[in-house]
């Protein structure tokens, strides 16, 4: 059973009935789901993720102290802790505070100020240009249950998909990466008889492709560890190519062809998106077409790999 079907279950069997019983007058003002780090948030687990932080739980999320006040939190805390400790044969950690660092009783605003540095959602545009991919996938995968009050919902649809001109340079950036690691560096280490820098080169050529592919795609990237998987989601083919480059025994030529296959794709895809003018096989002068799209001049005239 994943974590997230037992989660959903666990909250169905014991937390809703809990919450409806015990706290009906403050229902209004709460949510409850199952998100945040950890494999079994995206449904990537399976039973190696088992051996760690594996337990049928869930979050509960309060507004401010306004609203509901920190006896009542308490008290939140407390009937959580005296849910069952085992369901389908999966038993819950013993881990303080009350519910562990990733299930249990939390405010809203705490949990995004620790997940994209803001309490609100109202990311600034130096927060949206430096923040990871990862931490942004954090903030809005897994599943809510209910969201009576409305608040957890409203502040992941302000993240849930970056501004059109933060997009742009992100993508722009990568692409440039793109551009010199894999169509110039890479031939160019070998030649100079430096194998090691020419592997490294195809390493950052194929991070830069991965990220370029989730921007095209409108999602974000997740932590490395399920980055592949993830891609393999959107979009199988690139990423058995991208596999190709990373784990393969193939020649430095056949490499050298998997990465002007790739880069033809993306600039098709570029193409195809109409955010690049240009019309040639060298990504560089397409980052650079990507970046003279963005219309905001204060962002547009920040270095090309700001966002990187």
């Amino acid at each position: 059973m994943k974590g997230l079907e037992l989660s959903r279950g666990y909250f169905e069997e014991f937390g809703l009935p809990m919450l409806k019983k015990e706290f009906p007058d403050i229902l209004p003002f709460l949510a409850a789901g199952f998100v945040g780090s950890g494999s079994e948030h995206y449904g990537y687990d399976d039973e190696t993720s088992r051996d760690h932080d594996f337990e049928p739980g869930f979050c509960i999320f309060l507004p401010d102290k306004n609203i509901i006040s920190e006896r009542q939190e308490f008290l939140l805390e407390r009937a959580y802790a005296k849910l069952p400790k085992e369901y389908c044969g999966v038993i819950r950690q013993r881990i303080s505070p009350v519910g562990g660092n990733r299930h249990g009783v939390k405010r809203t605003a705490d949990y995004f100020l620790s997940a994209v540095g803001e309490p609100n959602g109202e990311l600034s545009v130096e927060a949206w240009l430096h923040i990871p991919d990862f931490a942004l996938a954090e903030a809005v995968n897994g599943e809510i249950f209910f969201d009576n009050y409305g608040e957890f919902v409203a502040i992941r649809e302000k993240i849930q998909h970056m501004p059109e001109d933060i997009l742009l340079k992100r993508l722009a950036g990568n692409i440039l990466i793109m551009a010199q690691a894999g169509q110039y560096n890479f031939q160019r280490c070998l030649k100079h008889n430096e194998p090691e820098a020419a592997q490294l080169a195809c390493n950052e050529f194929i991070n830069a492709a991965m990220k370029t592919a989730f921007l095209l795609n409108g999602k974000y990237m997740p932590y490395y560890k399920w980055s592949f998987r993830a891609l393999r989601e959107i979009d199988n083919s690139l990423a058995k190519n991208l596999s190709l480059l990373l784990v393969s025994k193939k020649s430095a030529e056949e490499k050298y062809e998997i990465i002007e296959e790739i880069s033809s794709f993306f600039i098709l895809e570029l193409q195809k998106k109409e955010i690049t003018k240009e019309i040639c096989p060298d990504l560089e002068k397409h980052a650079y077409s990507v970046n003279d799209m963005i219309k905001d001049g204060s962002i547009r005239n920040l270095h090309i790999l700001t966002a990187v």
